[in-house]
């Protein structure tokens, strides 16, 4: 299981381990493991032209000693200078290794640019100071800044092999300021690699958000453990392929506030029969779903419950969807509802899906008010959520229930504009969680599974290509299924989100599509733990 830490928790474990190593050992790790990394990007390091963008916090410290390691194997290392401080052991390091320095603090007149409140930067020195070889200030093989110097940096940029952006670290926070936010726009236009330190200059790091502008790397090469901020979006979408960097911090880190669960982890959570096992005790699901107008979404969240492995899939709903479900899956057993009927003549289940295409009137919602009266757990999709949203007093019942909205129907669930979700989708999923006593399903760019009192689940499956109609009615009923399979709200997200990432992962792709994939999916990770047996 993959961990993720907040600001805080990274901080203070950082602190510890300090308190119990040699000055300078934490960074000379993590340098260590940059340079590697940087170097394995490149390739070819030899004759390789390789840019840092230097802040005034630890993380330029490490960009510089890992272009001073760069620059002892033959690559022309260039570091511009963009903060009010800077790490002088590290500059004094890349100058004896042949590098050489833009300096853009000269024309600040070394005033404070830099956005970074990072603490602990003993061993930085101001743009005027002396510090460890008088080279706090511009000197030996450096240029002096300006509005030339800007534009001197811009030309580097463009024409380097690797971009490495040393500017902003954890302790950044809110939109960058000049010169930090030129230089994170003119990263988008460098030929070569861009490999942010730690995270990505403008990403917040504890929660994703993005203020302003922000550097997109290629590879983000973080230390000691995963932040929070480098999983979920938009963050996310700016670090591209995430390396940890181990430094020691394991011991010292508390409970993680975010995990990711990999194949190895969903694997022994799957429903699996046995010898004893019959249709009734490897889980019955009931579907309610589908109308008049949206008869599709009936046969793919059944499609999506039969294909998950559920033991029995009952079916409850008007004539039109009813016809299409049992023309498509003689599997289910059907239960024709007439308009405003409820669901107390449907047999006995274990678990409810209830809303994909069952629409928003009066009808759905007699059908709706029966489902969740029930005494079994109630997953709550699609038009259900608006049922729910105009009246949330639904949601409080004794079972447990699980909701998998969007950003649109959970901004109407919690009366907040849809953009701010996005833009906070961390915060937003754990305030549903807890205001409305439910396990949520965030489905987006980034799929977050919430729950209050446990960490948020940050899905690492599926690809752009599952933004297509339907493919949400399969994931209601693959995670249906396994909840009446008896995984309770928090792991039937998590798996479901997991199986159904697999299964679109590769496009184009219909809804169809993903229903067909499940069973090798699921068959790929449930055979894992009896591998050669």
């Amino acid at each position: 299981m993959l961990t993720a830490y907040t600001t805080d928790q990274i901080r203070a474990a950082e602190a510890a381990l300090m308190a119990r190593s040699p000055e300078g050992a934490l960074m000379e790790r993590a340098a260590a493991g940059l340079a590697a990394i940087c170097a394995r990007t490149l390739g070819r390091v030899y004759g390789s032209r390789v840019v840092l963008l230097i802040g005034g916090g630890d993380n330029g410290g490490d960009a510089l000693y890992a272009g001073a390691r760069l620059a002892s194997r033959g690559a022309r290392v260039d570091a511009i200078l963009a903060g009010s401080r800077v790490h002088g052991a590290g500059l004094a390091a890349l100058r004896r290794a042949g590098g050489r320095v833009t300096d853009l603090r000269a024309a600040a007149g070394g005033g404070g640019t830099s956005p970074e409140s990072k603490a602990g930067t003993g061993g930085d020195t101001t743009a005027g100071g002396g510090g460890a070889g008088g080279v706090g200030g511009v000197g030996q093989n450096t240029t002096a800044g300006g509005i030339g110097g800007v534009a001197g940096a811009g030309e580097l940029v463009r024409a380097a092999d690797l971009v490495v952006d040393g500017l902003v670290g954890i302790g950044g926070a809110g939109a960058l300021r000049e010169p930090y936010a030129t230089l994170a726009g003119l990263t988008a236009e460098a030929a070569g690699a861009v490999v942010a330190v730690d995270v990505p200059s403008g990403v917040d790091a504890g929660s994703g958000q993005v203020g302003g502008a922000a550097v997109r790397a290629d590879v983000t090469v973080t230390f000691g453990a995963y932040k929070i901020g480098l999983l979920v979006d938009p963050g996310a979408e700016h670090a591209g392929r995430v390396e940890l960097v181990d430094i020691g911090l394991g011991p010292h880190l508390p409970g993680p506030e975010a995990t990711a669960l990999t194949g190895a982890d969903v694997a022994p959570l799957l429903p699996r029969p046995d010898a004893g096992s019959d249709k009734y005790s490897r889980g019955v699901v009931g579907v309610a779903a589908g109308s008049h107008q949206y008869t599709g979404a009936a046969v793919l969240a059944v499609g999506g419950a039969i294909r998950a492995g559920a033991g029995m899939v009952r079916y409850a709903g008007v004539a039109e969807p009813v016809a299409q479900v049992r023309a498509r899956w003689p599997e289910a057993v059907i239960t024709p509802l007439e308009p405003g009927e409820g669901i107390e003549e449907v047999g006995r289940v274990q678990a409810w899906v209830l809303g994909p295409g069952l629409g928003t009137g009066p009808e759905a919602l007699a059908v709706a008010r029966s489902v969740l009266a029930s005494d079994v757990p109630v997953l709550v999709d699609a038009d259900a959520l608006t049922l729910v949203s105009r009246d949330r007093s639904l949601l409080r019942r004794a079972a447990p229930v699980l909701i998998t909205p969007h950003a649109g129907e959970l901004s109407r669930l919690l009366d907040v504009p849809r953009a701010r979700i996005e833009a906070r989708r961390l915060e937003h999923v754990r305030r549903a969680a807890a205001e409305l006593g439910v396990t949520v399903l965030l489905k987006g760019s980034t799929t977050l599974v919430a729950q209050e009192g446990r960490p948020v689940r940050v899905n690492l499956t599926g690809s752009p290509w599952l933004a297509t109609g339907g493919t949400g009615d399969v994931l209601a009923g693959l995670a249906g299924a396994l909840l009446a399979g008896g995984l309770d709200g928090y792991d039937a997200a998590s798996c479901a989100a997991h199986l159904h990432g697999i299964a679109g992962r590769h496009g184009p792709l219909a809804a169809w599509d993903v229903v067909e994939a499940l069973p090798s999916v699921i068959r790929s990770l449930a055979d894992r733990p009896r591998e050669g047996v």
